[in-house]
């Protein structure tokens, strides 16, 4: 590692009133398994495993990132990225300042060209009393409602109806509270016996979606009482279990929609849904619009 590079990223102590992040590009991404070039960004990357697997080499440490996770690539650090899985990896970027401090006008000024460095367009990275900085450890497990931010970001920076840039503002400030939340939730969570099985049982739901979930059949998983496994998940969770289920399946539903050729009744099957209309009047009370339409809307884009 480049003793220079210690330096990186610059940081700001700012209250969170200061706090005013920009995007500058939110997208779904497919690679093809392998390597990329080593590069620096002058902004910095939430760069989110949607499916497979990767793994990012930075500060001469190789990090794997499996799906639910991300890792936060900070301004000034070389950093190499990896699709490991095979045919392909899935992601979901944001690039994006804390500062609005810089201007982007093509991708190309996200990266950082070796041979002509600009030493004062590097962006710094927010830091409070409050919390640890994102770049102290940089893998990360977002919880649902997270993701769930990140994805309605993609779509607001995607369609960029009126007013987008205040909505995706919005959204990044979220997104950010909830990661900074991270470490101090976890060890929170674990405090209680019963935390971990609940963790435990979230990522068996988030694996297999489709499964006959019921209230019933997690409160025996759990070994509590309906009403004290409901309790316990929802302070969790942020939301009671079937509720949580549903928003799993919904989300599975959506990267199906994008990303196959499958028709919607085989997809309503494969998250959970044997009656057909009953998964679209699901998917269409949840987006607003049918599972059609947003297959076709999303193909356009």
């Amino acid at each position: 590692m480049n003793p220079s590079e210690l330096i990186y990223p610059r940081q700001r102590q700012a209250p969170f009133r200061e706090w005013s992040p920009s995007i500058h590009y939110a997208q779904f991404q497919r690679l093809k398994t392998g390597s990329m070039p080593l590069r620096r960004l002058y902004d910095f990357e939430l760069l989110y495993v949607s499916q497979g697997e990767a793994a990012t080499t930075m500060r001469g440490q190789r990090y794997t990132i499996t799906a639910g996770q991300l890792i936060f690539l900070p301004s000034g650090v070389f950093h190499q990225n990896e699709a490991v899985s095979k045919p392909d990896t899935r992601f979901l970027g944001i690039h994006f300042d804390f500062f609005d401090e810089l201007q982007i006008q093509t991708e190309a000024d996200l990266v950082v060209n070796e041979a002509s460095v600009d030493i004062g367009r590097f962006a710094h990275e927010a830091v409070s009393d409050v919390f640890p900085p994102l770049s102290l450890n940089p893998v990360y497990t977002p919880p649902l409602v997270c993701v769930q931010l990140m994805e309605q970001l993609v779509q607001e920076f995607t369609n960029r109806p009126l007013g987008y840039e205040l909505v995706c503002k919005a959204l990044m400030l979220n997104i950010l509270a909830q990661l900074l939340r991270l470490p101090l939730s976890r060890s929170t969570f674990l405090a209680s016996q019963h935390d971990l099985k609940l963790f435990e049982l979230m990522e068996q739901i988030e694996a297999n979606p489709a499964k006959a979930w019921t209230n019933k059949s997690i409160a025996d998983r759990l070994n509590l009482s309906l009403d004290h496994a409901a309790k316990l998940f929802k302070q969790l969770a942020g939301m009671p279990p079937i509720e949580f289920v549903q928003s799993i399946r919904h989300r599975e539903a959506r990267r199906l929609l994008r990303e196959s050729d499958l028709s919607i009744e085989l997809i309503g099957e494969s998250v959970g849904y044997a009656d057909i209309h009953y998964f679209s009047r699901l998917f269409r009370r949840n987006e607003g619009i049918s599972a059609t339409e947003y297959r076709k809307l999303s193909r356009i884009l």
